[in-house]
């Protein structure tokens, strides 16, 4: 916490306004649509309720295809199968580990050709790096099929000076605990569109008609943020440069420290935009390093400092077991090979030490 949140928890306290919407969950989407460059923002219980919002406005349902990065988190594919459809994955690219665009214009160019266009493509900015956005949108309109960007970790990163999550038809953000901001949970819908954000509005608070009695047409959802998580979000929005450039310092000190070492490399910023680091990614080559990834995570493990392998691609997942995919050695790759580091903002040098030394010491073992 920033020490900034407490003003906004204790009005909310004082105006005992404790419950979903409220002040401050206006306040924070009008500050946040103001921070990101938005045009409407809508606050939710979590990023994954908004790429569910976004994907039932879009007409997503059973028997659809929906195409999606990858190399990401679960959360970026489960709501394509809550509304009955299937998703489709599609492999990286080395230069931002995200979303191929060659791979998703083969994909839409076959399904152009068997007549079954997907309903949309989710375009996830992996680890606080953005996609190829302007090739990636670009296919998406040749095709008319719209584009979800999933921001989820990517809040305050750039592309060509802009934000993520404004170039498609919605962005989402997430406020997880674990990301660069957080309101212990919840998340952020982003759209130019203000008829998909006024939908998504009401389908989050149980979408219940305008009307003296309780009156559903279609039904809705418990997806609202409550007034008091919304306070804390703005707290923390008011630091979140900050935290762009801690992370970024926590990132030159590994690669200062580690950069020498054959065999381990970084996750590259790619030539487009700004990376926040929102976590240090690694990748090792065994035969040039002397020990394996799971080696150096269970070194770590041992000395109590938590490391995790980079995202288990979808097509690898038993859930998503006989999905298409559409490439898949890259993010196969990365999985084998990635290690994030502890990457938290209140790291201290002697933290960091320690996990230098440790993976340091993996390499000279061989």
């Amino acid at each position: 916490m920033s020490g900034r949140e407490m003003q906004y928890i204790q009005e909310a306290f004082e105006s005992n306004w404790i419950a979903p919407l409220g002040p401050n969950v206006d306040a924070f989407e009008q500050e946040f649509a103001a921070k990101v460059g938005a045009t409407h923002a809508l606050a939710l219980s979590s990023g994954t309720a908004a790429i569910h919002l976004a994907l039932i406005h879009l007409g997503v349902g059973p028997g659809d295809e929906v195409l999606v990065s990858t190399l990401t988190f679960a959360a970026s594919a489960n709501p394509v199968v809550y509304q009955g459809a299937r998703p489709v994955f599609i492999d990286s690219e080395r230069v931002s580990w995200n979303m191929d665009p060659d791979l998703l214009a083969e994909a839409l160019a076959r399904k152009a050709r068997q007549g079954r266009l997907p309903k949309a493509v989710i375009l996830v900015h992996l680890y606080g790096q953005t996609a190829d956005i302007d090739r990636i949108l670009a296919i998406c309109n040749q095709y008319g099929v719209p584009l979800i960007e999933d921001a989820a970790e990517a809040l305050g990163a750039r592309y060509k000076g802009r934000s993520p999550g404004l170039f498609g038809k919605a962005g989402i953000f997430s406020f997880n605990g674990n990301k660069i901001i957080t309101t212990s949970g919840g998340g952020m819908l982003v759209s130019d569109d203000a008829e998909l954000i006024a939908h998504a509005r009401k389908l989050a608070t149980q979408a219940r008609d305008p009307a003296p009695h309780y009156q559903h047409s279609e039904i809705g959802y418990n997806y609202r943020m409550s007034n008091v998580l919304a306070g804390i979000g703005r707290g923390q929005l008011q630091v979140l440069d900050e935290r762009v450039q801690r992370k970024r310092e926590i990132f030159e000190t590994y690669r200062r420290t580690l950069g020498d070492l054959p065999g381990l490399d970084f996750m590259p910023e790619a030539p487009w935009g700004l990376h926040t680091r929102w976590l240090t990614v690694i990748t090792i080559a065994p035969a040039r390093f002397g020990a394996t990834r799971e080696d150096v995570r269970l070194a770590l493990e041992k000395e109590n400092i938590e490391s995790r392998p980079v995202w288990k691609p979808m097509h690898l997942q038993p859930v998503y077991r006989g999905c298409e995919v559409v490439g898949g050695a890259v993010a196969e790759e990365l999985f084998e090979k990635g290690l994030c580091l502890p990457s938290g903002t209140a790291m201290s040098e002697a933290d960091q030490t320690r996990v230098v030394e440790v993976i340091r010491a993996q390499a000279r073992v061989r």
